[in-house]
């Protein structure tokens, strides 16, 4: 084995150890799985070099983005086909059937930008489409989740071209062909993807096409098997040839609206399958636009988040600015921890109280954000002992006092499915990507649109979907025509004397936020290089009673955190026990980029870079 690399990285003088890895192979190769990666797809999860570098969940994705780095491609191009290569590999969370944020450093204008491709409601939807008329009452969630009626009108065709438009050097169609090499030799079915099929098999089993697709032979594909999936191959390589209008305005926007409004369900099938509300217009009116991305200052570095609809960058922001408040001592991991877990729980109740769609309510993001308000929160902090869940929001209203009392009503955490995918590529001529996409559940909505090869998602069940009791505090997240449900989905870039540090982001539904945040806390403030802060043991307080953590957390800090008041539990998942699964890289010093992918969790990522470092 080639000697271990040693190397200073740019922040606390850190000493960061990592291994070269293997150079790939020509572009849109598919290499012949070797022993280990016959069960697991993700092998390497540190990579440090030159040229441009990528960590996504999933080698064939990394490998995706690389050559298109090596063929002159750059950090957007690469993340484009990335994306659609996990479509292919990861498509219980990554598919054309749903959306994401985009956070992106343009190394030109040295400027962040953001695209939102989050997906929309239909004009028909209301505050009160998923209440039952018959009990008054929201219907079941998991009875929602497998319907027509939670698919939003999906972002990430529209957000692809717009993202290719203002920053790509390359078309879509070029991007497509790795991703459609890949649909028609298939790749091997690793653990991951056996467990995800297996998750999702009885309600899967209920939708004709996606029985088809996914459960071959009536069970989950063996690990080992190799996955093939035609009907996608066929539908990229039509988006390759006719553009994004043909995906919302031709055949597939017609055999969307029809999958939606008339759910494919077996025929023998007992589940009830609620019908959605989406037609036509609705597709061809949808936008990924472009947003100001959120910006924080800590600890003299920027960091850039994804702005509402999202409340990423507004709640890592806003935790950030409290924190900033504190002086944390490496020494003293546990109280540096109390102040991170109660910095999350006050920036989570205004989340709850302010955060939605920008388009369709009044989000008082400057001011969320503004250093007053943390001053003001921060004194809520009490050094020696945790608050009591729920605690109530802010007030952003720009007069700000030392230990402002807290005023209004705490609002109920609302039901985001954890299962997403993150990744993060940087060129060779410093631009950053940092972009999280995601079809909500695994397996979304569990309506694979028939001749396709994908599924749809079923974001509309982010928003609240019971309105609130009379006179009680208004709530940003109920449903509406158009409109984009709240996410916590936080791509996130930190920059460095204005150039970029760090990029990372995680899937988790509302557990993301907490995953950036604390692993910014442990790479800036406790003294771990990046590999280490990805793989530490992890906890989420979410102003909700209990503070949930994987069990590693609970053996290192339980005892001393419950001296504090602390109320902690096992985090129930899914998985169980795991929280996250981030991806990442560090600029380590100009040109040398160091890409971190999880080690362990959800059966480890993928890192790379173009040329490793010798």
């Amino acid at each position: 084995m080639p000697a271990a690399l040693f190397r200073r990285s740019a922040l606390a003088g850190t000493l960061v150890i990592t291994l070269p890895l293997p150079a790939p192979g020509p572009a849109g190769a598919i290499a012949p799985p070797s022993p280990a990666e016959r069960t697991d797809r993700r092998a390497q999860t540190v990579a440090t070099g030159y040229g441009g570098a990528v960590s996504t969940v999933d080698a064939d994705a990394s490998r995706t983005a690389i050559e298109v780095l090596r063929q002159g491609g750059n950090a957007a191009d690469a993340a484009v086909a990335a994306a659609a290569t996990l479509g292919v590999t990861e498509p219980y969370v990554a598919a054309l059937g749903g959306g994401g944020f985009f956070v992106y450093y343009d190394a030109r204008t040295r400027r962040v930008h953001t695209v939102d491709g989050r997906e929309t409601a239909p004009a028909k939807m209301h505050a009160r489409s998923f209440v039952d008329p018959a009990t008054g009452r929201a219907i079941p969630f998991e009875e929602a989740v497998t319907s027509g009626l939670s698919v939003g009108v999906p972002g990430t065709v529209a957000q692809w071209q717009q993202v290719l438009d203002r920053f790509g050097t390359r078309p879509l169609g070029a991007l497509l062909r790795p991703a459609i090499r890949v649909a028609e030799r298939g790749f091997v079915v690793d653990r991951e993807f056996h467990e995800q099929t297996a998750l999702n098999a009885d309600r899967f089993a209920a939708i004709t096409p996606t029985r088809k697709l996914f459960l071959p032979g009536g069970r989950p594909p063996a690990v080992g098997s190799r996955f093939r999936n035609p009907d996608l191959a066929r539908t990229y390589r039509t988006l390759a040839r006719r553009g994004p209008a043909w995906f919302y305005r031709g055949e597939p926007a017609r055999e969307i609206v029809r999958t939606v409004r008339h759910p494919p369900v077996e025929p023998t099938a007992t589940r009830t399958v609620r019908p959605g509300l989406m037609e036509l217009s609705d597709l061809a009116a949808y936008r990924a636009p472009l947003r100001p991305p959120t910006r924080v200052t800590y600890r003299g570095l920027e960091v850039y988040g994804m702005a509402p609809p999202s409340s990423g960058g507004s709640t890592v922001g806003e935790a950030l600015n409290i924190l900033d408040r504190f002086r944390l001592d490496k020494g003293d991991p546990v109280q540096a921890l109390h102040y991170y877990l109660e910095a999350s729980r006050l920036a989570y109740a205004d989340r709850g109280r302010y955060i939605g769609d920008p388009d369709h309510v009044d989000v008082p993001l400057r001011e969320l954000l503004s250093r007053g308000f943390a001053r003001e929160r921060a004194c809520l902090i009490d050094p020696g002992k945790a608050a009591v869940s729920p605690v109530p929001p802010g007030s952003p209203d720009g007069d700000y006092r030392d230990c402002e009392p807290a005023r209004g009503e705490p609002l109920r955490l609302g039901r985001e499915g954890p299962q997403t995918t993150h990744l993060v590529v940087a060129d060779r001529w410093g631009n950053v990507a940092s972009y999280t996409i995601t079809i909500e559940q695994f397996g979304g909505s569990g309506l694979t649109v028939p001749g396709r090869g994908f599924l749809l998602n079923n974001e509309l069940t982010d928003f609240t979907m019971q309105p609130p009791p009379p006179g009680a505090a208004p709530d940003p997240n109920l449903p509406g025509p158009g409109k984009r449900p709240r996410s916590s989905m936080a791509p996130t870039i930190v920059l460095k004397d204005g150039r970029p540090l760090l990029a990372l982001g995680s899937p988790g539904g509302s557990t993301i936020i907490t995953t950036v945040l604390q692993i910014l806390l442990g790479r800036i403030d406790l003294g771990m290089d990046l590999p280490a802060a990805l793989a530490a043991p992890r906890a989420t307080q979410r102003n909700t009673p209990q503070t949930f953590a994987e069990q590693a957390f609970l053996d290192a800090y339980g005892p001393r955190l419950r001296s504090l008041g602390h109320e902690l539990a096992l985090f129930p998942g899914p998985p169980a026990g795991q929280i996250g699964a981030a991806t990442a890289l560090e600029f380590l010093r100009p040109g040398l980029v160091q890409a971190v992918a999880e080690p362990h969790r959800r059966h480890g990522g993928s890192a790379m870079v173009v040329r490793p470092a010798h």
